[in-house]
């Protein structure tokens, strides 16, 4: 968030017309910001990324996450336990092969949107055939078009244009 800071103090930046993007560990760092920065940024990205710190350790295949993270830390750092300080709009981006950060993380950060907060605009795109990375040509230009898509939303004040390859 300093450099966040120092780059707004720019010139040629607009402090009122920024965005937030992460995956992985950049999603779920996207995700804490997104539960404590309120309106900070005009929208936020999320892709591949951690939610609940309790549930991640006994669904990926990184075998050492339950032994690198005790419970005591999930209790302060898991970004779920906050959702109610979420202010803007979430785009959630996720894979169902994705085995590092399984789709339940992104499939539980949708419910508690729609359930747990009063913000309009979250969107969540999903991808049954892919991992934690979008590799399949259509499917990354699609990526792509609905990132660019959500934000000229969001920042640009531009109405939503749905990616032709949606449908």
């Amino acid at each position: 968030m300093a450099l966040t800071e120092a780059a707004t103090a720019r010139a040629d930046v607009d402090p009122a017309r920024q965005a937030l993007l992460g995956g992985s560990y950049g999603g779920y760092m996207a995700n804490w910001v997104a539960t404590h920065t309120e309106d900070r940024f005009r929208c936020i990205v999320t892709h591949a990324s951690l939610w609940n710190l309790d549930s991640m350790g006994a669904t990926t295949d990184n075998t050492v996450w339950r032994e690198a993270l005790v419970p005591a830390q999930a209790a302060v750092y898991s970004p779920h336990r906050f959702v109610e300080r979420i202010r803007v709009p979430l785009l959630v981006i996720h894979g169902d092969k994705d085995y590092r950060v399984p789709i339940a993380q992104g499939l539980e950060l949708w419910s508690d949107l729609q359930l747990r907060t009063t913000v309009a605009g979250h969107r969540f795109l999903y991808y049954p055939d892919e991992g934690h990375w979008i590799l399949k040509p259509a499917n990354a230009r699609t990526w792509y078009e609905t990132v660019l898509a959500f934000l000229a939303e969001h920042v640009l004040d531009e109405d939503w244009t749905r990616p032709e390859l949606l449908g």
